[in-house]
C-alpha cells in the first residue's frame, strides 16, 4: 500500500466512523430526552418504550438482508443511499406531531440504519487489505460503536440544555451530510457475489420480533407465544431454502455460546443504562445528568481501544470473561451508587464490545467468517434493543436493586460461558 493510498484509507476510516458512532448513539440518545418528549407528545408508558427501541429492533432485523443487497448494488452506493435516507428520517422524527408518528419515524430510521452498518465493515476490509492495519481499523470501528452507545445520553443531555427533544435527531443531519460529501472521494466501491434475499424469511423475522416484544411490553402471553411460534417457523425455513438468511448450523457449539454472550450482555448493559439515566434525571438536569455519565463513557472508549492489546497477550476469551466479572460488580453497585456503579460496568463492557466480533467470528469455521460477522452485528443491535424492552418493562414490577443483582448473576454466568468459548 503506497503512502497516498494509506492516507486515503485512514481518511476513509475517519468517514466510516461517523455513521458507526451515530447509529450506536441513536439507540441511547433518547434516554435523557424521554421526560421532555413525554411532556410534549404525552405517550403512554408502552408507547414510550416503543419509541426508545423500535429503531434497534428494525435495524437488527434488516442488517443481514441489507448486507446481501449491498453485495448486489455496491456497498458504497448503499451506504450513501442509506445516509440520505437517515438524514430525511431524522428530520421526520424531530418534528413528529404524535407518538405514533415518532414510532414510525424511528422504525424508518432503523431501515435506513440497516443499510449503513454492514457497509462500514465491508468497506474497511476493502480499505485495509493488510491484516495488521485492518485489525487496527476494526478496533477503531469498535471503539466508535461502543463510544456512540456510551455517549448517547451525554450528547442528548447537552442538546437538551439549549434545544428541544427533536434536536437529538437533528444531530444526524450534518453527520450524514459529511458522509455524503466526502464518501464518494475517499471510499472505494465494493461488491460481493450477488445473492437473492429470501423476503419470506425477512418478513418472518420482523413478525416474530414485533409479536414477541409486544407481548413482553403488554404482559400478554398470547402474542409472545405467537412470536415464538413464528421464530420457530423461521428457523425451520432456514434449513429448507437454497440461500438461507441465517445459517442455523453455525449455532452449534462454540459459536452458539459466543452469540449468547454477545446478545445477553448487550441486553443487560442497555437495560441497566436506561434505568441509570432515569435515576439521574430524578436528581439532575439533562446537562448535569449527561456530565455525570461522561466518566463512564470515557472509560468505555478507553478500555475498548486497549482491549485488542490485552487480547493479544492474554487471549480474547479470557479478557472477555474477566471484563464480564468486572461488569457484574458494577451491576451490584449501580442501584446504590449510580455514577460509580455505571463507571465500573462500562470499564468491563468496553473490552466486551470491542472483542465480541472477534470472539464470535473466531468460533465459526473460517469459510463462514462473513456470515458470522453479520450475525455478530445483528446480535449486538438486537441485544441492545431487547434490553430496553425487557428491563424497561421489568422496572415496573421489580426494584432497581433486584434488577442489579439479577444482572450481576447473569453476567457471572456469561463470564463462565465466555471462558469456555
Amino acid at each position: 500500500m503506497t503512502v497516498r493510498s494509506t492516507e486515503r484509507a485512514w481518511l476513509g476510516l475517519a468517514v466510516l466512523t461517523l455513521p458507526t458512532a451515530l447509529l450506536a448513539m441513536d439507540i441511547t440518545i433518547l434516554y435523557l430526552a424521554s421526560p421532555h418528549l413525554a411532556r410534549s407528545l404525552q405517550p403512554t408508558g408502552t408507547e414510550l418504550l416503543w419509541i426508545l427501541d423500535s429503531y434497534g429492533f428494525v435495524l437488527a432485523a434488516l442488517l443481514i438482508p441489507m448486507g446481501v443487497l449491498g453485495d448486489r448494488i455496491g456497498r458504497r452506493r448503499l451506504l450513501l443511499i442509506g445516509a440520505g435516507a437517515f438524514a430525511v428520517a431524522s428530520v421526520g422524527a424531530a418534528y413528529a406531531p404524535t407518538p405514533e408518528a415518532l414510532i414510525a419515524a424511528r422504525a424508518l430510521l432503523g431501515v435506513a440504519g440497516s443499510t449503513l452498518m454492514p457497509s462500514t465493515l465491508a468497506l474497511i476490509s476493502s480499505l485495509f487489505p493488510d491484516p495488521v492495519r485492518r485489525g487496527t481499523a476494526i478496533g477503531v470501528w469498535a471503539a466508535a460503536m461502543s463510544g456512540g452507545v456510551a455517549l448517547g445520553p451525554v450528547v442528548g443531555g447537552l442538546l437538551l440544555q439549549t434545544w428541544w427533544w427533536g434536536a437529538a435527531f437533528l444531530i444526524a443531519v450534518p453527520v450524514m451530510g459529511l458522509l455524503l460529501v466526502f464518501g464518494p472521494f475517499v471510499l472505494p466501491e465494493h461488491r460481493g457475489p450477488a445473492q437473492r434475499v429470501d423476503l419470506v424469511s425477512v418478513a418472518l423475522v420482523l413478525v416474530a420480533t414485533v409479536l414477541t416484544v409486544y407481548g413482553i411490553k403488554h404482559f400478554d402471553v398470547v402474542p409472545a407465544l405467537a412470536g415464538v411460534v413464528v421464530a420457530v417457523v423461521f428457523v425451520r425455513r432456514q434449513g429448507k431454502v437454497e440461500r438461507p438468511l441465517v445459517d442455523v448450523g453455525l449455532f452449534r457449539g462454540r459459536f452458539g455460546r459466543a452469540i449468547v454472550v454477545l446478545v445477553v450482555d448487550a441486553a443487560l448493559t442497555a437495560g441497566v443504562y436506561l434505568l441509570v439515566t432515569r435515576q439521574l434525571q430524578e436528581r439532575w438536569s439533562p446537562l448535569e445528568a449527561g456530565l455525570w455519565l461522561l466518566p463512564a463513557a470515557v472509560a468505555m472508549v478507553v478500555t475498548s481501544v486497549l482491549a485488542p492489546r490485552l487480547a493479544a497477550r492474554f487471549g480474547g476469551g479470557r479478557v472477555v470473561a474477566v471484563s464480564l466479572l468486572v461488569a457484574a460488580v458494577g451491576f451490584v453497585l449501580v442501584p446504590h451508587a449510580v455514577v460509580v456503579g455505571i463507571l465500573v460496568v462500562y470499564l468491563g463492557q468496553g473490552p466486551v464490545m470491542a472483542l465480541s466480533t472477534d470472539l464470535v467470528v473466531g468460533a465459526a469455521p473460517r469459510e463462514k467468517a462473513g456470515a458470522a460477522a453479520a450475525l455478530s452485528e445483528t446480535g449486538t443491535e438486537f441485544g441492545l434493543a431487547l434490553g430496553v424492552a425487557v428491563i424497561g418493562t421489568a422496572a415496573a414490577a421489580a426494584s432497581f436493586g433486584a434488577i442489579g443483582v439479577v444482572a450481576a448473576v447473569i453476567s457471572v454466568l456469561l463470564a463462565v460461558v465466555a471462558r469456555l468459548t
